[in-house]
């Protein structure tokens, strides 16, 4: 990535693909964390976009500087990075890891004349337990980071099998919606307040 120095998304796909072959060859197992950076865009937006890359620059260097050389980190576009544990440990290592890794993100930046603080959501999935496949892993992995942001943000989550059936549900519902609009099938109503007393409408609300 010539942004931050990191591994590309290709560069990454491969260094997973030659973990799963050593995993079938008896090595350990491995996990993989998501991470997304909360409101970076309203760093882009406020600060301006060259704030934004060196902020990109200053999370990519933190991150290589909390892990392990053996580990692999890698930016996926955006704010987007993606770790991979050669040696995922226990499931109380990673979450002590993934706390640290919080941590260290919310540490105040000081780019250029400016000084704030972000924080960072992270999804974690193990293999082979949550995907057996590249694909499935990373997918995993990057659902279980959108549900820490959807339960407040600043927080890592395993990867459970009860996300995807929520978000299935969830897609299906849009698509279903979404259809019903174009048919014409919906309908806007509006009930108004009323006092009781004066059986006049309320306007105010």
């Amino acid at each position: 990535d010539p942004l931050s120095g990191l591994l590309n998304r290709t560069s990454f796909a491969e260094a997973l693909r030659q973990a799963s072959w050593r995993h079938t060859c008896g090595g350990p197992d491995f996990a993989v964390l998501c991470i997304d950076l909360d409101h970076f865009k309203d760093i882009n937006d406020t600060l301006g976009h060259h704030i934004g890359d060196l902020l990109l620059q200053a999370v990519a260097q933190r991150l290589k500087a909390a892990l392990r050389e053996s580990d692999t980190v890698s930016r996926q576009g955006g704010d987007e990075f993606v770790i991979l544990l050669h040696e995922s440990g226990q499931a109380s290592e990673l979450a002590t890891l993934a706390s640290k890794l919080m941590q260290e993100l919310t540490l105040p930046y000081q780019l250029e004349s400016h000084e704030f603080s972000i924080s960072a959501c992270i999804g974690i999935a193990l293999y082979p337990n949550d995907g057996d496949d590249i694909d499935t892993l990373i997918r995993n992995a990057d659902t279980a980071m959108y549900h820490a942001k959807q339960n407040g943000r600043n927080q890592f989550q395993f990867f459970a099998a009860e996300m995807n059936a929520k978000v299935s549900e969830r897609v299906l519902l849009e698509n279903r919606l979404r259809k019903a609009m174009a048919q014409g099938q919906m309908q806007l109503h509006y009930q108004p307040k009323v006092e009781i007393d004066s059986h006049k409408i309320d306007r105010k609300s």
